[in-house]
């Protein structure tokens, strides 16, 4: 009988690159967690959070060399509520422009908040307006601090194996079917570990990505290979001297190469490997950044080759996850170029009838423009002669 291998460890497992868009959920996460916020003054004033009326942005949770990473930006717009002092009934809107990642947890800047009031002024509406500016903020960011410790609650599980034996596999052997397993493994060959494929036998594709950014060439360029800057995006360690033939390192360790060249604001070349057991051992592929300057935007082109077949569309996902959602994350506006649709076909039927019209008019309206001129010169020297 054919023995059945080992399944893949879980630390092998985890290892991998993953996302997961968690979007729709976050979205109803703010909605059922925000209205509960309610904050009272000195007196009978309340102010609470009545509803949330949007939530704009992106919320995914990664994993990277077993480590689960929140990755979010969002914009939340509250109308929120009150009764003041007087017993009037107050109302207005509150958004906040930024609730990511960077602000809850690595506390790279502060909320902004950005207040309105939909209820007519009075003393009593003012003071009550004055306590929801000076106490809701407070509760809302004890609320944010919960919602990356949520996302990892609900879905981490969808990204990491569980290194404890599952309830659906077989039954271990007992009674006499132990003994005799246990005996007949004295006598069985010893089976060696999986050995990684050489990097000579390895067949590769080439992917690509790019994206449109509101910023300038070389600031992208530096924003790439600065080594005091790249932890920004990448909310990783990183190592980079950006000079041809020198090593760096990005996202911990987790990709490492060597620059080949660099263009400053045109492109980078260098060597690219994932530091990952799904990733063949020894083998390096070849990143090349491009970046186009237009006129109010630049683009940036990922181009990697060497990336061992059936590994395309993972390493694809999280180019676009790691590097463009990355720079996203960070204020990098990504535009999306508009492409105009293509002409009708009966479009050049109709211009090419028109055409040799035209091209018959000229010479006929030349003589047309010389006999205006001419009847012109007479008239005018034959009225001398009729007022005389």
């Amino acid at each position: 009988m054919a023995t059945i291998p080992p399944s893949m460890p879980a630390s092998t497992a985890n290892w991998h690159w993953k996302n997961k868009t968690v979007t729709p959920w976050a979205k109803a996460w703010f909605e059922r967690e925000l209205p509960t916020i309610s904050v009272k003054g000195d007196g009978e004033e309340n102010v609470s959070i009545s509803k949330v009326v949007d939530v704009d942005g992106d919320v995914e949770l990664g994993q990277r060399k077993s480590k689960l990473i929140t990755i979010y930006d969002c914009k939340v717009v509250l109308q929120w509520s009150g009764t003041a002092s007087d017993g009037t009934e107050v109302e207005g809107k509150l958004t906040i422009p930024e609730v990511s990642h960077e602000v809850t947890l690595d506390r790279l800047s502060d909320y902004a908040y950005e207040w309105s009031l939909e209820t007519s002024s009075s003393p009593a509406v003012d003071a009550l307006y004055a306590l929801a500016r000076a106490r809701l903020p407070t509760a809302l960011e004890t609320k944010f601090a919960e919602f990356p410790a949520a996302i990892i609650e609900t879905h981490g599980k969808d990204l990491t194996i569980s290194a404890e034996p599952s309830r659906q596999a077989s039954p271990a052997p007992t009674g006499s079917a132990a003994s005799k397993a246990s005996a007949s493994s004295s006598t069985a060959a010893v089976i060696k570990p999986a050995v990684k494929k050489a990097a000579s036998s390895v067949n590769t594709a080439t992917i690509s990505v790019d994206a449109h950014f509101m910023a300038a060439a070389d600031d992208l360029f530096d924003l790439l290979t600065n080594e005091q800057r790249i932890p920004a995006w990448t909310r990783a360690p990183a190592q980079s001297v950006a000079k041809p033939d020198t090593e760096y390192s990005l996202f911990g360790g987790s990709v490492r190469g060597k620059y080949i060249s660099l263009t400053p604001a045109n492109e980078i070349v260098q060597s690219w490997a994932l530091q990952s057991p799904a990733w063949p051992d020894r083998h390096v592929a070849m990143l090349t950044t491009r970046l186009e300057q237009g006129s109010d935007s630049t683009k940036v082109t990922w181009t990697l080759s060497g990336v061992p077949l059936g590994m395309e569309e993972e390493t694809t996902r999280n180019l676009q996850g790691y590097y463009i959602h990355g720079l996203k994350s960070i204020g990098y506006v990504q535009l999306f170029p508009y492409t105009p649709p293509p002409p009708s076909p009966s479009s050049p039927k109709r211009n090419a009838k028109k055409a040799p019209a035209a091209v018959k008019a000229n010479p006929y309206s030349q003589y047309i423009i010389v006999i205006l001129a001419f009847v012109v010169l007479v008239a005018a020297f034959c009225m001398r002669y009729l007022y005389e």
